[in-house]
């Protein structure tokens, strides 16, 4: 198992100030002691707009130059609308976004099912209007024909990126995939060998898993594990030592004592 920087974390999204620079991210993350980066696929970072063959071999070059290789791409996609324009859309942004990921070097690339995406206003990101625009959406077409939609999407993009060499790895996050079985029986339903998991603690937790099933659950997804991704912040308590918290969805803070029976389920499957 290895410890990687997630390029969001330098996004200008979630802070006051500018994002970084590919390059900065990569001295950053070299700095800090990580062993290697996964870049959000979204503007300034990695929208294929912008990233062509030949800025994309640059960067591998220099990611693993310095040290820490480009190991993941995350992609912001959403199969879920009923609007056949929206989803073919999202088709084509995840088509380019597998190319780019092999053109990095990187093995792999982060799915949703349905993310709602986020929203940039004067004090940073926010998730209030996408969510409410997404659940107007779903209510008016049903959705329980989402699970279809997200499953005939990722259906495709398996496909490609099976002919890429790149493994997709689906994130266990709602909405559509409630929890770590969800995502499980949605991998079984795509059934390819290009489609693995990224199964992760904190959205475990938040979903009701207990510290003491979240080693079973590491079990369950065994194999497939192929990502995982670490969604908390960081306090410092006033004699210096720090704390990880990770954000429940009532908007409350939970101490991340879970994450050990997580980490020693990794090591199980490892």
């Amino acid at each position: 198992m290895k410890l990687g920087l997630y390029s969001i974390t330098y996004l200008g999204v979630w802070y006051r100030g500018p994002a970084l620079t590919h390059e900065e991210i990569i001295d950053r993350a070299r700095q800090y002691g990580y062993e290697g980066i996964e870049i959000d696929g979204k503007r300034p970072h990695g929208n294929p707009l912008d990233l062509p063959a030949p800025r994309c071999r640059e960067l591998q070059a220099r990611a693993t130059g310095e040290g820490v290789p480009i190991y993941a791409v995350a992609a912001n996609n959403d199969f879920s609308s009923p609007i056949p324009e929206h989803r073919e859309s999202q088709l084509v942004y995840v088509r380019e976004l597998i190319r780019m990921t092999a053109d990095l070097g990187a093995p792999v690339l982060r799915m949703f099912c349905a993310w709602p995406g986020v929203t940039l206003g004067p004090s940073g990101g926010q998730y209030d209007i996408a969510k409410r625009v997404w659940r107007i959406a779903q209510h008016e077409a049903g959705e329980q024909f989402a699970w279809d939609r997200c499953r005939d999407g990722l259906v495709e993009a398996a496909r490609w990126a099976a002919d890429h060499g790149v493994t997709l790895a689906l994130q266990n996050h709602p909405p559509v995939t409630a929890n770590h079985r969800d995502m499980l029986r949605m991998i079984a339903e795509v059934n390819s060998t290009a489609l693995k998991a990224c199964f992760d603690a904190p959205l475990a937790y938040m979903d009701g898993l207990t510290p003491a099933a979240m080693r079973e659950a590491a079990h369950e997804v065994g194999a497939l594990q192929a990502l995982s991704h670490f969604g908390g912040e960081y306090t410092r308590a006033d004699d210096g030592r720090i704390n990880p918290v990770v954000w429940n969805w009532d908007g409350s803070r939970t101490p991340e004592q879970f994450y050990a029976e997580f980490l020693r389920g990794m090591a199980d499957i490892a």
